[in-house]
């Protein structure tokens, strides 16, 4: 652990309190293109720390009554066996390992670009729910949501476990078009809800294939955490009209290098 570290921490959990934008669509790219971190050590640590500091938010919603663990269950059903395939895939395959990079890039960078697209969409995806899409559509997921459910949380853990981007705005995204007629605040609680022990599993198997850095890691905690409190401050003070077409611009342009680095 070093002042590089902490500083790397506290640069991310600034912004990320800042703008309430996640830190795996923050972390993972400031990490790599800052800092020069392997793309899969900088996933795997970000992971824990997601992990981790998510935990706090699950207590919080889970004491106010807003997390549905219903559908964090089906959530999971899906997610976890399809992270924890991810990982043994590239456990048995040795040789794939060095492929995993590039897929992470890959992912990464796509996942970065359409989290942007969400940033900037987030008020009308939010308030039109069901009619974000088609009236077929619709018909389709009011009779087939839990099974739904389940294939996003597939799809969810697969994309996490790549790039460690997804369990926040994404996964809020498909939340809010699934169920409709759920609160903002429950969609919130839900998918936090989900994504700590997808992101903790996700984070044990990189630790497992040894793309996790503990130094790195503490490092991440010790500058974000109160950086986090920072940036929550100076946030209330900002208008939202300014912050998030700005970090909508940040996520689009690292996307668009990581696409092309």
């Amino acid at each position: 652990m070093d002042i590089i570290d902490i500083s790397a921490g506290a640069l991310v959990g600034f912004i990320v309190g800042l703008t309430g934008v996640g830190g795996g669509s923050l972390m993972t790219p400031i990490l790599v293109l800052g800092y020069g971190i392997n793309p899969a050590v900088a996933v795997g640590t970000d992971l824990i720390y997601a992990a981790i500091t998510k935990c706090t938010g699950v207590a919080f919603h889970h004491r106010h009554k807003t997390i549905d663990w219903r559908v964090v269950k089906y959530l999971l059903t899906g997610s976890i066996p399809s992270s924890l395939a991810t990982i043994a895939y590239f456990s048995v395959n040795h040789e794939q390992q060095k492929a995993m990079e590039g897929m992470i890039m890959s992912t990464l960078s796509v996942m970065l670009i359409l989290t942007a697209v969400l940033v900037v969409l987030k008020d009308k995806i939010s308030t039109r729910g069901e009619q974000a899409v088609g009236k077929g559509f619709r018909t389709h997921i009011r009779h087939n949501r839990p099974a739904i459910t389940i294939f996003s949380g597939a799809i969810l853990g697969i994309v996490v476990t790549l790039s460690s981007v997804g369990a926040g705005a994404i996964g809020t995204a498909i939340l809010f078009i699934l169920h409709p007629k759920k609160s903002a605040i429950k969609i919130v609680g839900t998918d936090v809800a989900h994504a700590v022990p997808l992101t903790l599993i996700a984070g044990a198997g990189h630790l497992h294939l040894g793309s996790v850095d503990l130094n790195l890691l503490y490092g991440l905690l010790i500058g974000g955490i109160p950086a986090v409190y920072a940036g929550s401050f100076l946030g209330k003070k900002l208008s939202d009209r300014i912050l998030r077409p700005t970090i909508a611009l940040i996520l689009f342009l690292m996307g668009f290098k990581l696409a092309f680095n």
